[in-house]
Formats: C-alpha cells, structure tokens, sequence
C-alpha cells in the first residue's frame, strides 16, 4: 500500500469505514483497506482489466463452505484417522518440492508437531530444520515442548527468545514494514522467527489453518453455554456480572481467567451473529463512537460477518464459526501476518494444512469429528495421540501469545499519541493512561493502536508530494 500511496492518483486519505473495521475486528478484512479509494481483492476471486476498453471485472470461484457428510458415524472414525494420517503426508509431501533448503516452524503445539511428523513420514531418511520463539514468562513459553518433538523426531532444533529489549528493538521495523495495520501481536515472534530461520533455510513450512478447520479456538467450546447463558440471563443481570467481572484484579498471564471472562461477558453483550468477532475486538462495539469521529453503525461495521452467519441459518452453530474464522480471521489476520513477517526477510512460508485435498476432508467432515465432547481437534488429536506422546497431543492449547499486557506498560516509554484523521486521540491517550494504571486491560487495542500509528507514518512519508495522510505530517 505505501507503493499505492506514491501514485497521485490514490487519495492521500484514510478510509473510515476500514478504521471502523479495523477498530472492531483487530484486521481489515477484505475488499477494505486502510486508504480511501483502494480495495483489496477477497480471497478465492479473480479480477480482469480489459486493456482495450478499461473495464473491470472482478468474480469469486471458491468460498469456503461447510457440507458434511452426515451418514459418517463414530463407527468411521478409525478409517477417518487413516485417512486423516494420509492427507497429512501427502499435503507435507507436495511441500518438499523445492531446490532451496526447507524447515519447519515449530511451536510444539499440535498442528506444528503434526507438520513435522508428516514430513518424518514422508521423507524418513532426512533431519529438517526446526525453529521455535520462546519467552522468560513461563505462562507464554513452549520451549520444552518444542524441544520433545524435535528430540523424538530427530531435527536440528534451533531456538531464540523474545524480549522487552528485543520487543523494544523489533516493533518499529515490523510495524513500519506491514504496509498495513494489524492488531495481531503476535506479528512480532513470527517476525523473529522468520528472520533466524532465514539464517538456515529459504522455505518453512507451519501449522496455520488447524484451528481455523479443527475447531481449535477458546470460542468453540464457548458456543452452546453462550446461546444458554443469552436466553436465561437478564439484561439487568448481565449487566451486573460485567460490572463484578470489572472488579477482579488483572492479570498479565497468557490467557488469564479475568481476561477470559471479560472477553466472554463483552460478546455475551451482542447478538450472536456479531459474537464472534467482538470476543476478539480491539475496542467494544459501544465504544467505537466515542474513539471515531465518524457515525457508528455496529450493524455496518461487521455487515459481512452477520451476513455469513445469517446465510448458515439452520446449519449447527459450531459450524458456522468454523466458516467464519477460516473465512475472515484466517485469511485476514493469521495468513496475512506470516506471509507479511516472513516476506520482510525473503522467507517463503507453506501452510501444509491449506492442501486443497485436506481442505476438502475437512469440509465434509462432521462437527462431532471436530468439537466433540468438549474437546477440541477431536479428529486431529486422535491423529496426533498415534504419532506423538501425551504430554504432547493431550497438553492444554497456549497459542501463539506473547507478554504484551506487561510489555505495554513500559513500552513505548511515550505512547504515540499522533493525532489521525477520523480518530479522537483523547481516547487513545486515556486508554494508555488506564492500561498503564492498572485500571483496565486495554492491551489489544494498544496494540492496535500502535500499529495504525507506524503504517500511517510510513504512508506519509511515503511521497514526496504528500504532505500528510490521516492528519499525519510528514517530516
């Protein structure tokens, strides 16, 4: 985009439907973008400009849709394990293909040690190339359990650690080099990790996709109690449970209790077809209007998440939260991030469960195969109990996290406070002030934040005609 912003032809202006979005979702999904005029080309679309006449044409030919094949039972799930195993290594297999050196991300979660057991399958003979990020704050670090798959499948394990001082050095780089606002934090250990694994191989090969099909979020198991919880509980008495959750003391852990519940009760506040994403929004959805200058309709802001979740009437509601986080967070926020941190440092990156044929088993594969019994990945997780140990396939999901609840409170030591068109600073200066406090846990929106800032920067210094974008001066 900061190419884009060259051209005198795009406006010099920020697009405030897309703050809208980026505000309430933590990305912007597409065809919105950050810059007024300028729209991204959605997944599974192609577009044509005809050279004789300037037409434009642009058509979707593959959405992500859910059909199951209801007549599968428990009595296949043997042979779906089978076949599962199989997909798996063939999916690994097509990603050999390369004349470069080829390694692995390694989280020592389960998609990440089934990648690398797939890849042992396939190619027995071979010792790849692992890499892994970890943390001093114990809660967020998977070293260990990186290590024992590395150590039981033979690799040349490498490691390194993120920081503050390592933070502190890393996010104006990241940040300014995105092009694009991203509220994912995370950007900053799949930066670093792109970075060290280029010191040994040119393609890496990671586990994205796995929760987005195997129904492998925190979300999933909150479904069926939130429809229970949004039928019994009163306005009134939901109210009075956000305000007692207001008073638990905050805690910086990964995925900590108070976060959790917070995060539960603020979607529990919306109706279902917007749930989803306002458990994972930078800002409320009643609180957009007092941070943006623009009108705020909530009913706009996540239009093309209610229209999917509307258009699945009649179909299980896990489903269509597997069609939403493969179709908007998938695609928007978690490709988009590895794809923009590896490329930073000329590192290919390959999604060995985005295979088309894998893709395709999920698809039809029923919920109960996913979500069952209140365990997530069922299907995956049988996999991964006949090829991994148990400390392993049996361990409780971390993600991808990093400390940033703690890292914000002294990093930036002078929070940007820039002002951006269509954006009331005050707000953004209060929520620093909160955070920084201890009187609320704003860290996504920080994040958020700070991100908007150093992408609004670069787009306003990026011509030099241009003398601000958003209300950004250049230098």
């Amino acid at each position: 985009m900061s190419a884009l912003a060259r051209h005198a032809a795009v406006p010099h202006s920020i697009d405030p439907r897309a703050l809208q979005k980026l505000f309430a979702y933590g990305y912007i999904p597409a065809p919105c973008a950050l810059l007024a005029g300028v729209q991204k080309l959605p997944g599974g679309h192609w577009l044509r400009f005809d050279l004789c006449n300037a037409a434009l044409r642009q058509q979707a030919y593959w959405q992500f849709r859910l059909e199951p094949d209801d007549s599968l039972s428990a009595e296949d799930e043997p042979r779906l394990i089978d076949e599962l195993t199989a997909l798996l290594v063939q999916a690994a297999r097509r990603r050999l293909m390369s004349d470069v050196p080829l390694g692995v991300f390694l989280s020592g979660g389960i998609d990440s040690s089934l990648v690398l057991t797939a890849l042992a399958i396939a190619r027995p003979s071979d010792r790849f190339e692992t890499f892994t990020i970890g943390f001093a704050e114990p809660s967020f670090d998977e070293r260990p359990y990186a290590r024992a798959v590395a150590a039981r499948l033979g690799s040349h394990h490498y490691e390194r650690v993120l920081g503050i001082e390592q933070m502190r050095e890393l996010m104006p780089v990241v940040l300014g080099g995105l092009d694009e606002p991203l509220g994912d934090a995370s950007i900053l250990p799949t930066a670093m990790l792109s970075a060290f694994a280029r010191e040994k191989v040119t393609v890496a090969l990671t586990g994205d996709g796995g929760d987005e099909l195997f129904a492998g979020y925190d979300p999933f198991l909150a479904l069926k109690p939130a429809a229970l919880y949004a039928r019994l509980i009163p306005a009134c008495g939901h109210r009075g449970l956000r305000r007692l959750a207001d008073l638990l003391p905050i805690s910086p852990a990964n995925m900590s209790l108070d976060f959790k519940l917070r995060r539960s009760l603020m979607g529990l506040s919306y109706p279902a077809n917007m749930r989803l994403p306002v458990w994972m929004a930078p800002v409320e959805p009643r609180d957009l209007a007092a941070l943006l200058e623009a009108p705020v309709r909530v009913e706009e802001v996540y239009d093309e998440a209610i229209a999917l979740w509307d258009s699945g009437d009649g179909k299980p509601v896990v489903d269509r939260a597997l069609e939403f986080f493969t179709t908007f967070y998938l695609q928007d926020d978690i490709l988009m991030k590895v794809d923009r941190a590896a490329m930073m440092h000329s590192l290919e990156t390959r999604a060995v469960f985005l295979d088309n044929d894998l893709v395709d088993f999920c698809r039809r594969l029923p919920n109960h195969f996913k979500l069952c019994n209140g365990e997530r990945k069922y299907l995956l997780k049988q996999v991964a109990r006949r090829q991994l140990p148990a400390a392993i396939s049996d361990r409780k999901k971390k993600g991808f996290g990093i400390p940033l609840a703690t890292w914000l409170c002294s990093e930036p030591a002078e929070p940007p406070i820039q002002p951006i068109d269509g954006v009331r600073s005050g707000w953004a200066r209060q929520a620093w002030d909160d955070h920084r406090a201890g009187r609320a846990d704003r860290r996504l929106f920080l994040w958020t934040w700070l991100s908007l800032q150093h992408v609004a920067e670069v787009m306003a210094t990026s011509h030099p005609e241009m003398a601000y974008i958003g209300g950004l001066h250049s230098p």
